[in-house]
C-alpha cells in the first residue's frame, strides 16, 4: 500500500492525507461525519459489555462459596472445578479468535452473528451452573461440564464484542470515547451482578460453615428452646438453592435484553476494514499477534493487573465474612467498591485526555496499592472497612478503562508497520485476555486448594 488502498482507514490523524481542494475537504469532512457515533450508538455498543461482567461477578465472587456451602462439594474437588474452567477459558480466546478472524462477512457484519448466536446456548448453561443435581455421584462432573461449556460460550460473545470496538469506527477519538461508555456500563454490570446475587442470595444464605455468632445464636436458642418460640426464620439449605436459581434466572434474562440491545443498536462497518490478507495458520497467528512489541508489553502490564484483581475478587467474599466477621455486610462491601469504580471511569477518561494513557496507567495501578495493603491491615471495623472500599474504587475503574483504551492504538500501531497483513483485529484482542484467564484460574485454585 504505498499511500492509497485502504489508507484512509486508519484512525491515526497524521496518516490521512491533507485535502488540498475544496473537494476534498468536503470529502474529508463526510468520511469524519461517517465515522462520528451518536450517544445511542455508544450506549448501545456499551451494554454489550454488561453480560460478562454480571456473569463474571456473580461467578468470581460467589460460585466458590456455592460450591462448598451449597453443593456442599469437598473443597479440592471444587478447586479443580474453578482451575479446569478458567483454564479452559483461556485456552477457548485464542481459538475462538482465530475462528472469528477467518469467518466470513455476512450481512450484519463478521462479530454480530458471533455474538447473537452464541447468547441462547450461553444463557442455558449459565442458569444450569446454579442448579444442584439430585444425583450425588456425578456433581463434579455436572458442575465442570456446565462451567466449561459457559465458559465457551461466553468466550464467542465476548471476543467479538471486545473486537467490535475496531469496526464501530475508525476515529481514535470516537473509539476511546465508545470505550469510556462501555468500561461505565461494565463496571455498572458488576455493580448488577454483585446486586442481584448479593442481595438475592444473602437473604437466604445457609452457609455450611457457621461464624461465632452463629454458634452462640444456636447455643441460646437451644438452651431456650423449651419455654420460648423461636420468632426468627429458619432459612434451609432448600431456600439457599432457590434463591440461587432466581438470581440466575434474573440474570439471563439481563444477558438476553443486553445482547439484543447490543445487535439491533450497534452498525458495524464494514468499510472501517481494508481488505483482508490471504488466512494464515494458528501458531503463525500467534508468532504474527506475540511479535509485535507494543503489543508484547501491553499484554504483561494488563496480566499482571487483572491477575491481581481477579484474586482479590475470588477471595474478598471470605475475606470480608470470615476474618472480618462480615458475614452480612460483605455484599454492600462489593457494591461500595464498584460504585465507586462507576463515579471514577469519567475521572480516568479525562485524566488520560489531559495527561496521556502512560500518565494514566502509572497513577491508576499506583493509586490502589495502599488501599489493598490497608484493608488487610486494619481492625475489622465496618465504617473503616467501607470507607476503604470506596477509595479502592478509583483503583479497580483504572484497572477496567486503561488496557481497554489502549488496545485499539496497538492495533492501529501494527496496521501501520504491518500494511499487507489485515483482518487479524480478533486475534489482537483474544491474546489479550489469553494469558490473565489461565494465570486467574491458577490464582484462583490454589487459594481455594488452601481452603482444605
Amino acid at each position: 500500500m504505498a499511500k492509497g488502498e485502504g489508507g484512509e482507514q486508519y484512525s491515526n490523524a497524521s496518516l490521512l492525507s491533507k485535502p488540498g481542494t475544496a473537494d476534498g475537504i468536503k470529502l474529508a469532512k463526510n468520511h469524519e461525519h461517517r465515522n462520528r457515533l451518536s450517544v445511542c450508538n455508544k450506549i448501545c455498543y456499551a451494554i454489550g459489555g454488561a453480560p460478562y461482567q454480571i456473569t463474571g461477578c456473580a461467578l468470581g465472587f460467589f460460585l466458590q462459596i456455592y460450591l462448598l456451602d451449597v453443593a456442599q462439594l469437598d473443597p479440592f474437588y471444587a478447586s479443580i472445578i474453578l482451575f479446569v474452567g478458567r483454564a479452559w477459558d483461556a485456552v477457548t480466546d485464542p481459538t475462538v479468535g482465530f475462528l472469528v478472524s477467518r469467518s466470513p462477512w455476512t450481512r450484519f457484519g463478521r462479530m454480530l452473528p458471533w455474538i447473537l448466536l452464541s447468547t441462547p446456548l450461553a444463557v442455558l448453561s449459565y442458569f444450569l451452573i446454579w442448579y444442584v443435581p439430585v444425583f450425588d455421584e456425578g456433581k463434579v462432573i455436572w458442575y465442570l461440564f456446565w462451567y466449561c461449556l459457559f465458559q465457551s460460550l461466553q468466550t464467542c460473545f465476548h471476543v467479538p464484542y471486545s473486537a467490535l470496538t475496531m469496526f464501530i469506527s475508525s476515529e481514535q477519538k470516537e473509539r476511546d470515547s465508545a470505550t469510556a461508555y462501555r468500561m461505565t456500563v461494565e463496571v455498572l454490570g458488576t455493580v448488577l451482578g454483585t446486586a442481584i446475587q448479593g442481595q438475592i442470595v444473602g437473604m437466604a444464605n445457609a452457609p455450611c460453615l457457621p461464624g461465632p455468632g452463629d454458634i452462640l445464636s444456636e447455643l441460646s436458642n437451644s438452651s431456650n428452646s423449651a419455654g420460648l418460640d423461636n420468632t426468627e426464620p429458619v432459612i434451609s439449605l432448600e431456600h439457599t438453592k432457590a434463591a440461587y436459581m432466581i438470581s440466575s434466572g434474573v440474570i439471563c434474562s439481563i444477558y438476553i435484553l443486553c445482547a439484543l440491545i447490543l445487535f439491533f443498536g450497534v452498525r458495524e462497518q464494514k468499510e472501517s476494514c481494508r481488505p483482508r490478507s490471504e488466512p494464515m495458520g494458528f501458531f503463525q497467528g500467534i508468532k504474527l499477534v506475540m511479535g509485535h512489541g507494543p503489543y508484547a508489553k501491553l499484554v504483561m502490564v494488563f496480566l499482571f493487573t487483572s491477575l491481581a484483581f481477579m484474586l482479590l475478587e475470588g477471595n474478598f467474599a471470605l475475606f470480608c465474612s470470615s476474618t472480618l466477621g462480615f458475614r452480612n455486610d460483605f455484599q454492600n462491601i462489593l457494591l461500595v467498591i464498584m460504585l465507586s469504580a462507576t463515579l471514577a471511569i469519567p475521572f480516568w477518561q479525562w485524566f488520560l485526555t489531559r495527561f496521556g494513557k502512560k500518565t494514566a496507567v502509572y497513577t491508576g495501578s499506583l493509586s490502589v496499592i495502599p488501599f489493598m495493603i490497608l484493608v488487610v491491615c486494619i481492625e475489622s471495623s465496618l465504617i473503616v472497612t467501607y470507607i476503604v472500599s470506596f477509595a479502592s474504587g478509583v483503583g479497580v475503574a483504572a484497572a477496567f478503562l486503561l488496557p481497554w483504551s489502549m488496545l485499539p492504538d496497538v492495533v492501529d500501531d501494527f496496521q501501520v508497520q504491518n500494511p499487507g497483513s489485515t483482518g487479524h483485529e480478533a486475534l489482537f484482542y483474544s491474546f489479550y485476555v489469553f494469558f490473565t484467564k489461565f494465570a486467574s484460574g491458577i490464582s484462583l485454585g490454589i487459594s481455594t486448594l488452601s481452603l482444605e
